[in-house]
């Protein structure tokens, strides 16, 4: 029987990278947090709003040979759904059929979701395991983001083991191309009121 690790964070900081800590000069820090309770375990209110703004995520698997590989995963602002405080699950969509994250998966469950939001430059760190469920329509109808015209092949379901949130730095500043326009449009219909008023202005005025 596998022992718990003494920390949340040790699904990371293994021996190994304990020891670069160590040499680097950063283990003092990280000992510091994991004694004042370290990483999540489940996902908290706050996390969960998080996850539910967001349009993109990457999920990472590895193969039995420990190859691992990157898949990202996309859809309008809430296809990540919350489950409970240790599940999140999303729509699998039918893409270029290589299905490398399906045979993963079905070799070693362990995988790692990462979520980046540029435009407040936060990102989210989670461990877990993921597994794959096939054939469960009344799943995939809850998952499916409604008028979304994409076609679920399947249901992904990550079980959370840990979650760091990483500081901005490096994060470049980037904003979705909806949240632009509605910026614009917003610009655009100000300009409009004022060049309203100009003329109203100009068209009660008393000449001199």
């Amino acid at each position: 029987m596998t022992a718990l690790p003494a920390y949340a964070s040790d699904v990371a900081f293994t021996p190994t990278v304990k020891a670069y800590q160590s040499r680097r000069g950063s283990r003092a820090g990280y000992a510091g947090q994991e004694k004042r309770g370290g990483w999540q375990t489940t996902i908290t209110p706050d996390l969960a709003g998080f996850i539910a703004a967001q349009t993109s995520a990457f999920l990472a698997t590895a193969n039995a040979e420990g190859q691992p590989y990157i898949q990202h995963r996309g859809g309008p602002a809430g296809f990540l759904h919350v489950l409970d405080e240790k599940t999140i699950a999303f729509a699998d969509y039918a893409g270029n059929r290589q299905y490398i994250t399906l045979g993963n998966l079905a070799d070693n469950p362990k995988a790692h979701l990462f979520l980046i939001d540029y435009a407040h430059r936060q990102r989210v760190k989670i461990w877990g395991e993921a597994r794959v469920v096939e054939g469960d329509a009344e799943l995939l109808a809850k998952l499916m983001p409604e008028g979304y015209r994409a076609r679920p092949e399947q249901a992904i379901l990550f079980t959370v083991a840990a979650w760091d949130a990483n500081c901005p730095q490096h994060i470049p500043q980037r904003f979705e191309a909806a949240d632009v326009k509605a910026a614009l449009d917003e610009r655009d219909r100000r300009i409009a009121e004022l060049q309203a008023e100009i003329e109203r202005l100009r068209a009660g005025a008393t000449p001199a």
